[in-house]
């Protein structure tokens, strides 16, 4: 059975969502802010949180930052009443798999959670089964690893999946589309300017081992690239 955290401050919203996904088979925890949050997932790591942004002490933002930086893997969705453009931007960098806006049907948010645990439990595209070894990159799909100049990269499960997508096909130009479409399986309509989040996530963490790093080709109006070693 799926374990899930909800976070929200608002009761009456966590008892209906909650109901939703106990009712899916889910079990479910709640916590009413993200220090409660962090505590719940320090006692018993679940398979997904499900966070609301605006809340007191630490905001969704902040959770999903400190679980990042814990459990790069687990994966988060945010739910967001704010501006959605801003909070499409700001949900990404700060390292979120997907978010949703308010309102929205706990039927969409049911289909998005079950896809998103699909992808962590074996999603990604595992073609040529283990390690990948592009030039200075290292890419290992079973143990959801990813070193570059041997040193390892921290990378989340929406940036895996990228890295997974284009270092199949060195030299080969996705578009944006393209992209999304091998990374989500699951039909979910996501902005497509999500990949470029992606790739300036993964860009910088690869710059951050070596400054002159810079694997991921810009094609202009076409889209990206992995460049042959």
């Amino acid at each position: 059975m799926p374990r899930i955290l909800l976070v929200d401050d608002d009761p009456a919203l966590l008892d209906v969502v909650a109901m939703a996904f106990e009712d899916a088979g889910f079990a479910v925890e709640t916590a009413g802010d993200g220090i409660l949050a962090m505590a719940a997932v320090n006692r018993q790591r679940p398979d997904l949180v499900v966070t609301d942004v605006n809340m007191p002490r630490l905001d969704g933002l902040g959770l999903c930052r400190r679980l990042r930086r814990a459990w790069p893997q687990l994966p988060v969705i945010l739910l967001t009443s704010r501006d959605a453009e801003l909070d499409e931007a700001m949900a990404l960098e700060d390292g979120a798999d997907d978010y949703i806006t308010k309102p929205f049907s706990t039927r969409v948010l049911l289909a998005r959670a079950g896809a998103l645990l699909r992808r962590g439990a074996g999603g990604v595209s595992t073609a040529g089964s283990g390690p990948r070894h592009l030039g200075p990159l290292r890419i290992d799909l079973d143990r959801v690893e990813v070193r570059f100049y041997d040193q390892p990269v921290v990378v989340t499960m929406g940036e895996l999946r990228l890295l997974d997508v284009l270092t199949r096909r060195p030299g080969m130009v996705f578009s944006r589309d393209a992209l999304l479409a091998q990374m989500r399986d699951d039909g979910s309509v996501v902005e497509a300017r999500i990949i470029d989040t992606y790739v300036r996530r993964i860009r910088r963490k690869l710059e951050a081992i070596s400054a002159e790093a810079d694997p991921i080709e810009t094609v202009i109006g076409a889209g990206y690239r992995w460049r042959h070693p």
